[in-house]
């Protein structure tokens, strides 16, 4: 009986053991499966912390973009300044990130950090500059010279016989120009070395293309866009018309392909411009149209919008265009319309600040005059407001988002925004 009963004591022992001891098979499964959950944990707290990271940094951009956005600075501090050679000034042109400065006598390249990369000299008694990307020209009005550079410096000059009245560059250094004689004017073309081009436009005011006001190339220089006035009926009128100078305008009498004189009859076109190889638009009297050439055989009037206010200011961008108007009948003097490339209106604004030039650069527009400016943004929001113990020629963005380079005929400094207002 003792003995069964010590059977019986480890046959129940054995069974308890078995209980609370688990097989290695068990061991191993266990084990597998404690390092599983650890891994899954420590996923989930990897992940938490991401997404704390990622929405922290949200925020923070978002604030940083709504600060730089919607904040009216009336303050400034100068980060740096240069003293420019003043010479007989005439004005700055933007060229591509850095600018070109021009006076009777000469010309330079100028960085954004005010130091001049070429200097060319010439003597012209009415020069105009002419950029488009990577190339510019400029003219002599009435005169008979045509500078062209690039970002490295002089590439060419042409030399013309018949006085020049107006010019235009594309960003590969073709430039046409309009020249006149006593009984018509001519479009000619010349490349970037200064040789003149195969191709000649002749124009008459009575004749059945009229008489060119202004032209325009495309920066790819296939195509160019000109305002004409003609005469209809003892009245004189406007014309848009466009030529296509690529292979496939070969086929065409004198490569016109498109030619608008509907829209503006009663109305003169004073100045057209394209603003990228796409899309262009026209300035008249009493309107602003939009273009396509996406199709290039085929120019399409986007849209036309009627202006009844003066028109006192016209200013563009390859992204915008902008319109001043007089505004007779609301509180401020002045009304400011600006449209994206291809007609979308973007914001409209009233003030009443006397300004002189209007400029827009990436996603601000720049109001000045001599000694003072406004900056706003592409919301039609007032950024900056502010004057200057200088003479202000022109306007443009700094390296930085809250930045200006601000030129005068003497002076070029680069300034940082500062607080001093609240949100608008």
């Amino acid at each position: 009986m003792s003995e069964w009963n010590s059977m019986n004591r480890e046959i129940k022992k054995n069974q308890l053991r078995r209980q609370i001891v688990p097989t290695s098979v068990d061991k191993d499964e266990s084990s597998e499966e404690i390092i599983k959950k650890a891994r899954d944990k420590v996923r989930k707290k990897r992940l938490r912390i991401f997404l704390v990271l990622f929405i922290v940094f949200a925020a923070g951009g978002i604030g940083a973009f709504q600060y730089f956005r919607l904040y009216h600075y009336t303050r400034y501090g100068v980060v740096w300044a240069k003293q420019m050679n003043e010479g007989s000034y005439e004005g700055y042109m933007d060229f591509g990130s850095n600018v070109l400065k021009y006076s009777k006598d000469g010309a330079s390249y100028v960085d954004s950090q005010g130091k001049e990369v070429w200097i060319q000299s010439y003597e012209m008694k009415s020069p105009k500059a002419y950029v488009s990307g990577d190339y510019a020209a400029i003219v002599d009005q009435q005169g008979n010279s045509i500078y062209i550079f690039d970002k490295a410096g002089k590439t060419g000059v042409a030399t013309t016989v018949l006085p020049i009245v107006k010019a235009t560059v594309s960003s590969y250094g073709v430039v046409a120009a309009i020249l006149e004689d006593s009984t018509s004017n001519y479009i000619y073309f010349f490349n970037q070395d200064g040789s003149v081009l195969d191709v000649k436009i002749k124009a008459l005011l009575g004749g059945d293309s009229g008489y060119p006001v202004d032209i325009s190339l495309s920066p790819d220089g296939t195509q160019l866009m000109g305002a004409y006035a003609y005469l209809k009926n003892g009245t004189l009128n406007g014309r848009v018309a466009f030529h296509n100078f690529s292979e496939i305008g070969k086929s065409i009498p004198d490569r016109l392909v498109g030619g608008f004189d509907q829209p503006y009859d009663g109305a003169l076109v004073a100045q057209v411009r394209f603003l990228d190889d796409t899309y262009s638009c026209a300035f008249a009297d009493n309107s602003v149209s939009f273009y396509s050439t996406k199709n290039a055989l085929s120019p399409e009037l986007l849209k036309q919008i009627p202006v009844q206010e003066e028109i006192k200011s016209v200013f563009y961008s390859p992204k915008y265009v902008g319109l001043i108007l007089d505004n007779p009948k609301g509180e401020n003097p002045y009304r400011m319309e600006v449209y994206k490339a291809n007609g979308d209106h973007v914001f409209s604004t009233g003030f009443q600040y006397q300004y002189t030039s209007a400029d827009i650069d990436g996603d601000h527009v720049f109001l000045y005059n001599g000694d003072s400016c406004r900056v706003y943004s592409m919301s039609g929001r007032l950024k900056f407001s502010g004057t200057f113990d200088f003479p202000v020629s022109k306007i443009r963005n700094g390296r930085l988002p809250n930045t200006l380079i601000v030129m005068g005929p003497q002076n070029m400094k680069e300034i940082r925004l500062q607080i001093g207002g609240q949100y608008q």
